[in-house]
């Protein structure tokens, strides 16, 4: 088949690093990590190359990856009738005991049912037999369950390190019972896991590891055998935020901040490099640039690797967070891209969001970045925030022509990028409640936009508003919204999030014959009494301080970073009994 496809190394296997372990032994639980989107984006995301490794350390566990098949490979695996395989050894999902999707985003829910089907698995979870494979989800997606709960067996909700083990021992111990529904009461009772098939009596709560020292994955990635989005090395730093962006799903969820130790850090980036062959490293996290001691970590990497021309990169930073400093060490091999996010054009807004940065910072990040050589950066905003007026969109454009005056002052060609997208409101935040703007309210903005860039130095880009809608229907949906979601796969509508397929027509289509409308899910605001579809799922942030947050918005009263300030006791650390973890990288564990 591969000579009829487009990019036939997605599907081959064989990258450098990969593991390969025999299929056998009764206590061996065999899973199948499936990333529902094309292998270039898949390949690289950490979650799953944690996880990857982390179960193939373990004599009883075996992991394997597969990723969705481009529509053009579809065709031929159907015709021909050849079930979703593994790129690792080319073996069947159904000789998995496991497909445990990954959950990036709302809009590729549709691949997900498409690899189910082609798995040769009922789409259904209520349809499958004891001798099929367990469908287990993770990942953001899981936060809001309900959208995919008629499909998947159970959802692991939070970190998943620890989590992915004890699903293991729990399949195991039922090697010997074809019993679905056992087998499924017996995962109901794991800490962090949600069967919707067994309704939980009281929450379910996310799973938290305490210490990322404890996990220092991955130490021999996989090295990509074609081209992919992020083509590098790539080390978690910490994890968490403590900002309280009002917006931010996965700075709520993903709580406290744990970072990791420094000299855990340089070791992975040492081990990583030799087994890789990388010369890119890239320091992950919510926002790099936030991590304690980023100026002597960055200080230290450059003196070591700088002579072997590997070049370091920080993908999030905040604006507040970035000094000439860093600018400097970041290019001192080469420049990467660098990217802002002020999300907001004016201060007002900005602290209705809780986005804590103010214009000056914003100027003296874009001249920290001219300064050291930079000739492009971009800036990122949304559009559609709640209070938002003409005046906040019409700033982003100001904003936009004042960093190109800045960086004329060193280049001539200095240009800038906005890189504008729609608001959208997300489970588990404070703007849990707000309302969306309409489409046809965003194509208004842009063209407020597009009329204020006036300098051809500034670039305007955004996407379309109405991919946001299906995100937001999705993100804040309940279980109907499930049939929603099958209808469109059963017409054709797979891989949603390139614009190349994404089709409103088929969503709008299946909302009207549910029954349902938009308005309902997307564009009206929610009272403190609405029902939330979501909240059985318990992230340790208390829904009355999340509510008091979102009055605070509607305020423009800031809440600080309690990493730095007093605690504002939104619950997580007692919660869960680890506080913000800060330079030791250890835990401090809260007495009861």
């Amino acid at each position: 088949m591969l000579p009829r496809v487009r990019k036939p190394a997605r599907y081959i296997g064989g990258e450098k690093n990969l593991i390969a372990k025999a299929h056998e032994g009764a206590e061996q639980v065999k899973f199948l990590l499936a990333f529902p989107d094309a292998y270039e984006i898949g390949q690289p995301n950490l979650g799953l190359a944690i996880l990857y490794e982390l179960l193939n350390e373990r004599d009883d566990c075996l992991a394997e990856r597969t990723y969705a098949p481009w529509p053009d490979l579809e065709e031929q695996m159907r015709s021909q009738e050849i079930p979703l395989f593994s790129v690792d050894t080319h073996m069947p999902a159904a000789a998995f005991d496991v497909l445990a999707f990954t959950l990036p985003s709302e809009l590729l829910c549709t691949n997900v049912l498409n690899m189910i089907d082609l798995a040769g698995l009922p789409v259904r979870s209520s349809d499958r037999l004891g001798s099929h494979p367990l469908v287990i989800a993770g990942g953001h997606g899981a936060f809001n369950p309900e959208p995919l709960s008629e499909f998947i067996d159970a959802f692991a909700v939070g970190d998943g390190e620890e989590v992915a083990v004890e699903i293991a021992d729990v399949i195991r111990r039922h090697r010997a019972d074809e019993s679905r529904e056992s087998i499924l009461r017996d995962l109901a009772s794991v800490p962090g896991v949600y069967v919707p098939a067994c309704p939980p009596s009281g929450l379910v709560e996310k799973r938290v590891v305490a210490s990322l020292a404890d996990y220092p994955y991955p130490k021999k990635p996989l090295v990509p055998v074609t081209e992919v989005v992020h083509d590098r090395l790539s080390v978690e730093i910490f994890r968490g935020c403590q900002r309280s962006c009002r917006f931010c799903q996965a700075g709520m969820v993903t709580r406290p901040t744990r970072e990791r130790p420094a000299e855990q850090i340089k070791e992975m980036v040492r081990g990583g490099l030799a087994s890789t062959g990388f010369e890119d490293v890239s320091l992950l996290s919510l926002s790099s640039a936030d991590y304690s001691g980023i100026a002597p970590l960055l200080a230290d990497m450059v003196r070591d690797y700088s002579s072997d021309k590997v070049s370091l990169s920080l993908p999030s930073l905040r604006v507040d967070a970035f000094t000439v400093g860093l600018a400097a060490d970041i290019q001192e091999v080469k420049r990467t891209g660098l990217t802002f996010a002020p999300e907001a054009g004016t201060w007002r807004l900005r602290q209705v969001i809780n986005k804590t940065v103010t214009d000056a910072d914003l100027f003296s990040a874009v001249e920290g970045a001219f300064s050291q050589g930079w000739r492009r950066i971009k800036l990122y905003f949304m559009i559609g925030l709640p209070t938002e007026t003409d005046d906040d969109v019409v700033s982003i454009a100001k904003l936009g022509r004042a960093a190109v005056e800045i960086g004329r002052k060193y280049h001539k060609g200095a240009s800038v990028t906005l890189s504008v997208g729609a608001f959208v409101p997300k489970a588990h935040t404070p703007f849990q409640w707000a309302a969306m703007d309409r489409p046809e309210e965003i194509f208004r903005k842009v063209e407020l936009l597009k009329g204020a860039a006036g300098d051809r130095s500034v670039n305007l880009r955004w996407q379309d508003p109405r991919t946001s809608v299906v995100e937001g229907i999705i993100s804040r949906g309940d279980a109907r919204i499930g049939n929603v979601i099958e209808a469109v796969w059963r017409k054709g509508g797979v891989f949603q999030e390139w614009s190349e397929y994404f089709d409103a027509e088929l969503w709008l289509e299946a909302m009207a014959d549910e029954g349902l409308s938009a308005d309902d899910y997307c564009f009206t605001e929610r009272s403190r009494d609405d029902p939330l579809p979501w909240a059985h799922i318990y992230v340790g942030v208390y829904s009355d301080w999340l509510w008091n947050d979102w009055q605070s918005a509607i305020a423009e009263a800031i809440t600080e970073d309690c990493r730095w300030s007093d605690c504002y006791d939104c619950g997580v650390c007692m919660e869960f009994g680890v506080e913000n973890v800060i330079g030791s990288g250890r835990p401090r564990v809260r007495s009861a």
